[in-house]
């Protein structure tokens, strides 16, 4: 039986797996609307991207590099109207702005990288290739709340969630990358800010930023 065929038995045999595409559903409506309402696709539209290639984390800047790589961060996105809702620090930036973007709410950052683990699970084949290290040991640790996401984690997200990321960067050769699901036409954006190898913020146009108060958690827990 194929990998995908697999999955799907377990999806129509668990509840667990059908709240989770419940779950995945009402994010592609939200973040539907997110998109629509702030127009970044439409604003951006003329800029060029660079090839996605899902990687690890690299090194941690030093403070003089961190300091001016953050600075030319916020120069492009104050070109392009953009800011930064601001995420948690807690090592779990990655998940909790991509949670922002798909549930507006930072706080179900564990659903989201539940459903990135079980991505990297089921679909090994097509992200084992990127880690260099021992694949088990790499899903122990993702697995792990405050792990830090990484571009193999993205790309996981863009596929398990159907959704393209666009992330405006700190690197000084690239600014613009999108990450888009594999064979699989994205039904929905998520904008992001990455402040290389630091922080992940969740992006929206400047003068449409959530005054968010965190809401109650329900139907995900």
């Amino acid at each position: 039986m194929s990998e995908e065929n697999v999955y799907a038995r377990q999806s129509s045999s668990s509840s667990s797996c059908h709240g989770s595409e419940e779950s995945i559903t009402i994010a592609t409506i939200l973040s539907k609307e997110i998109c629509e309402n702030g127009s970044l696709g439409k604003r951006l539209s003329h800029l060029d991207s660079i090839p996605h290639q899902p990687r690890v984390n690299g090194e941690i800047p030093d403070q003089d590099n961190a300091t001016l790589d953050h600075g030319m961060l916020l120069e492009r996105l104050t070109m392009y109207g953009l800011a930064e809702f601001q995420i948690e620090g807690d090592g779990n930036c990655q998940f909790r702005a991509i949670a922002d973007q798909l549930f507006r709410n930072p706080e179900y950052h564990r659903h989201v990288r539940k459903e990135v683990v079980k991505q990297l699970k089921i679909y090994h084949n097509l992200y084992e290739g990127y880690v260099p290290m021992s694949y088990k040991s790499y899903l122990k640790m993702m697995k792990r709340s405050g792990e830090w996401g990484d571009h193999v984690t993205l790309q996981a997200a863009a596929d398990r969630f159907k959704a393209k990321i666009c992330l405006i960067t700190s690197f000084r050769d690239t600014y613009f990358i999108e990450i888009t699901p594999k064979d699989q036409v994205p039904s929905n954006e998520i904008w992001l800010s990455f402040w290389s190898e630091v922080h992940y913020n969740s992006l929206y146009a400047a003068d449409d930023v959530p005054a968010r108060v965190t809401k109650r958690k329900h139907w995900l827990f």
